[in-house]
């Protein structure tokens, strides 16, 4: 049986969505997916099954990282959490909400492998876009901290041609930043990058994600990956996805070379790589 992928609750944080919980309240999950099923149409009568009875519990401020094989359902996990998709069955609140309704007051921030920069603008244009996107005045001092953020000043008149991979999806990441967004959304946004460049870009977006505190899913084939960004690892089974088991990650931040070379660390790396091999051979 699959176990549930239940809230655990970081240090209490004011609600960014600005809905405080009453006071005698449980903290509310900022996502919450309870028993959801998904499956497409292909034609002809038939069907195909990505998810079943998924269940995924979210705290606010929280960083979980979603692994499993490939065709599991990681990406449509993360499309039912950003409205693009809706459940077959089950339900799926943001914040609680619909989730298409954080997407519509802009309160959504994703990022993904291919980071769909406009080609003719600069660092600085390509990160105001959600601005206008939004119909609101650009904040400048938004833009300015966040070309800082991500380590990119200097190059705020560059077009992404004159940029590396990894910079490009520094640009990406500060793009969907500049609405300070409730939720944080990423999918394998650094899939295509070499091991050397993904390794520095994992050790930007631990930073990032330290200074801004927002509530982050990733979707990601690395367990190294994982481990070194998130406080919590959801493990998939083979399609019909669904949640396998759930690790807490219990080292301390920042998480250096240090922590990657500890026998803890190798451990959990083996346990959870066992757990995908079997997964795979499960889908087989």
């Amino acid at each position: 049986m699959a176990s549930a992928a239940t809230l655990t609750a970081p240090t209490a944080l004011p609600a960014r969505s600005g809905i405080p919980a009453p006071d005698d309240a449980e903290p509310r999950p900022a996502v919450a997916i309870r028993g959801a099923d998904k499956s497409f149409a292909l034609g002809r009568g038939k069907t195909l099954q990505a998810l079943a009875n998924v269940d995924i519990e979210i705290a606010e401020a929280e960083f979980v990282a979603i692994i499993g094989p490939s065709g599991c359902g990681k990406s449509t996990v993360l499309r039912l959490a950003a409205g693009l998709d809706e459940a077959t069955s089950g339900s799926v609140d943001v914040f609680g909400a619909d989730p298409r309704q954080l997407a519509r007051q802009h309160r959504l921030g994703v990022a993904f492998q291919e980071h769909a920069l406009l080609p003719w603008a600069s660092v600085r244009q390509n990160i105001a876009l959600p601005f206008k996107v939004a119909g609101r005045r650009v904040d400048d001092e938004r833009v300015d901290g966040l070309i800082e953020l991500v380590g990119l000043s200097g190059f705020e008149k560059a077009r992404p041609k004159q940029l590396s991979g990894g910079m490009r999806q520094r640009v990406s990441i500060a793009r969907a930043l500049a609405l300070s967004p409730d939720l944080l959304l990423l999918d394998e946004p650094f899939g295509a990058l070499d091991a050397v460049t993904r390794r520095r870009m994992n050790a930007e977006l631990a930073r990032i994600w330290g200074e801004e505190k927002i509530t982050t899913i990733l979707v990601t084939h690395d367990v190294d990956e994982a481990l070194i960004l998130a406080d919590r690892i959801i493990v998939m089974t083979g399609r019909p996805g669904h949640v396998r088991e759930v690790k807490k990650v219990d080292f301390p931040r920042p998480r250096d070379a240090e922590t990657t070379r500890s026998p803890e660390f190798h451990a959990l790396v083996d346990e959870l790589t066992s757990l995908l091999d079997h997964a795979e051979g499960a889908a087989a």
